[in-house]
């Protein structure tokens, strides 16, 4: 059996091109590139190909609960073999944290920094930034996509936070967007930019697909991924949501320029060794030596070998878009290796690529029930037969697809165990308890005027007991009088990219010049458009996700006057915020909410037009400004609640009116979502 040539080929590379990649680096701008490791091989691999930084999650409070993760104590022999290498980890503390999180994850950060020591925390929940000053956590705070830092007037007020020293973009922005946040951003701040790995169909911070459909939370790392399921609209069943990934391949070429770029992070904590390795070692050949066409054919033919899904360059270009959403394509990830055959008790297939021992198959797709994976055990020819063991094949589907995930290739084996031998063999170092306790501020009076709000998309003349919030969006038409802006409530939307900034702007100029104070912000750094206005009633609210009163605690230190909270909490969450909570509370009492907010649409998903999931769930898809709107048909209806949320502190009862296409009929079922779960 012949080893891989393309590990041959990275060997060939550490040996002939590490000499001079130093000098090159030494000479200009370097991006860092970031690396996955959801395991132990997974970071030794990271480590083995040289990256600049490592990222990795602990067992929970991580948005990416699905891969193995660590514990503290793993971490910490892992973390001081990096720092010898030279290289530097990264903790992503990225989850949404409830009230009974926050202690969990004070004493979590505690340990990290005493004996750990990462060099930065990822973080997305604002309860975060006040959890590292309490427990003086010495790291750099960098904030993840999920937190939503979308245009480039954020960026001066986010660098106003204690300890924020990189901001990772959304992966939907175009290299001209990524120029303007790069523009915008102040001195002492970094961007993070993804170049390759996968992509959610929703804007990160605002899907709640998983959620809605049975509490898994993707904003606490705990999406099912409905998005990769099968649906069907009028008769065509297709994943219409299921997206291939990113690849910016030879086009990071484009980024080098761009110094305000500090890293380019590689997505996959839930790949294997094998992955992180080809991955790390492209991108390190097209960052240092882009220019030498052997390097980058290489380059990228690691990369089609790096067992991930089909790629694509998504919105990079802003001249030359592409969907990522390909229905009639592969969306699976892993290298396809061929089909099922033969008869039901005796199932084999023939793979279109020779198997290594201990290659690891995965029979069939994630969403299928019987999907199976599978060990090499011996050496398998290109055409020649691999037979599933009985147990494994009971019910595979005949012409099910078979797919590569992992590969330990014997030199990168040698490679890895050459770099765990490095580790200290030293006594395990003891994690001792921390008895950390946060401190809660109570800063308001809790006598409030309760009211309630019906917020529609456009000007509603029909007469209401309810005040009335409209949403504003980039095609706002600028025919207000005085009395009528001073009166309602101006809801933004949860999701501003860089293109429609100053329009926003503008029309938020427009609505304050005729008397409007009221206004609903659904990203907290929104506030940026109101820094210097005075006298005004701005909630934060609730697509900026709330969850916690430490995070109240930030928003009121930014300006806001009360929040509407998330509407994933379940019913002891809600109970318990406004005890504590140092400003006004509201909540979403009824109305539609969306699964998803995306970008994007595939061009076979009519809009306005029911589509139904495997188990009979309906939804639609509605446009609004440039972003596209997945709803469910049915409510979020907590009405019967009221009184009991009233009388627990919540002054602020919130219906949102949808208006509903000709071709959507709503269902009666209850709309309580998370109300009767423990949210994951």
């Amino acid at each position: 059996m012949r080893e891989d040539q393309n590990t041959l080929i990275l060997s060939t590379y550490v040996r002939s091109k590490g000499a001079k990649f130093m000098t090159e680096k030494n000479k200009k701008h370097v991006p860092c590139i970031l690396a996955p490791a959801g395991n132990k091989d997974s970071f030794l691999a990271a480590l083995a190909a040289g990256a600049d930084a490592v990222y990795c999650g602990l067992k929970i409070l991580s948005a990416r609960m699905e891969a193995k993760n660590f514990s503290i104590e793993e971490l910490i022999p892992l973390i001081g073999l990096a720092h010898d290498m030279g290289t530097k980890v990264y903790v992503a503390f990225n989850s949404l944290l409830k009230q009974d999180d926050l202690n969990i994850a004070g004493r979590l950060l505690e340990q990290l920094d005493r004996f750990a020591k990462p060099d930065a925390l990822i973080i997305q929940d604002l309860s975060l930034i006040e959890l590292i000053r309490q427990t003086g956590f010495a790291g750099e705070i960098h904030l993840s996509t999920l937190a939503n830092i979308s245009f480039p007037m954020a960026l001066k007020l986010v660098r106003k936070q204690p300890g924020v020293n990189l901001v990772v973009v959304p992966r939907e922005l175009s290299i001209d967007e990524i120029k303007a946040m790069a523009m915008a951003c102040p001195s002492g701040l970094g961007l993070e930019v993804f170049v390759h790995g996968a992509l959610c169909y929703g804007v990160s911070g605002r899907c709640y697909w998983s959620s809605y459909m049975g509490g898994k939370s993707g904003l606490r790392g705990r999406c099912v991924q409905p998005c990769r399921r099968f649906y069907t609209q009028e008769n065509t069943t297709k994943r219409f949501f299921s997206c291939q990934d990113l690849s910016l391949d030879v086009l990071v070429k484009i980024l080098l320029p761009v110094p305000e770029v500090k890293v380019w992070k590689i997505e996959g904590r839930k790949k294997g060794p094998h992955y992180v390795y080809y991955t790390v070692k492209a991108y390190q050949m097209l960052r240092d030596h882009g220019s030498d066409p052997q390097m980058k054919k290489t380059a990228i033919q690691l990369i089609s070998r790096a067992l991930g899904r089909e790629s694509t360059h998504f919105n990079f270009l802003s001249q030359r878009p592409y969907n990522p959403v390909n229905t009639n394509g592969q969306t699976a990830s892993g290298l396809y290796m061929g089909r099922i055959k033969g008869p039901k008790g005796k199932p084999y297939f023939v793979p279109i690529e020779e198997l290594l021992p201990g290659d690891i198959l995965r029979i069939g797709y994630e969403d299928d029930r019987w999907h199976s994976v599978n060990r090499v055990g011996k050496y398998v020819p290109k055409r020649g037969r691999f037979y599933l063991k009985p147990a494994s094949g009971k019910n595979v589907s005949s012409e099910a697809p078979v797919f590569l995930i992992d590969r330990r290739e014997k030199a990168l084996g040698e490679m890895m165990a050459k770099v765990e031998n490095k580790l200290s063999k030293t006594q395990e170092v003891r994690v001792d308890s921390s008895t950390f306790s946060i401190r809660l501020s109570n800063r308001y009076n809790k006598k409030q005027r309760v009211f309630e709000i019906n917020v529609f998309r456009k000007m509603n003349k029909k007469k209401s007991q309810n005040q009335t919030g409209i949403w504003l969006y980039d095609e706002f038409q600028q025919k207000l009088h005085s009395g009528f802006a001073s009166n309602v409530w101006w809801w933004l939307p949860p999701v501003i990219w860089p293109e429609h900034e100053e329009k926003y702007k503008k029309i938020i100029e427009f609505i304050l010049k005729r008397g409007g104070r009221n206004f609903v912000l659904n990203i907290p750094w929104q506030m940026a458009f109101f820094k210097e206005q005075k006298n005004l009633n701005l909630w934060a609210g609730p697509f900026c996700n709330i969850t916690n009163t430490l995070a109240i605690d930030s928003l009121a230190n930014l300006g806001f006057a009360g929040v509407i909270v998330s509407p994933e909490l379940g019913r002891k969450d809600y109970l318990q915020l406004p005890e504590h909570s140092p400003l006004p509370l509201g909540i979403v009492i009824s109305g539609n909410w969306p699964l998803s907010i995306s970008r994007f649409l595939a061009e076979d998903v009519k809009t306005e037009h029911l589509f139904s999931s495997p188990k009979g769930e309906q939804a639609w898809v509605k446009k609004y400004g440039s972003d596209f709107w997945v709803y469910p048909n049915w409510e979020l209806d907590l009405s019967d609640k009221k009184e009991m949320l009233k009388k627990a502190g919540y002054s602020f009862f919130v219906h949102i009116i949808e208006p509903l296409p000709e071709a959507v009929k709503m269902k009666r079922r209850p709309g309580l979502w998370n109300w009767d779960l423990e949210l994951g």
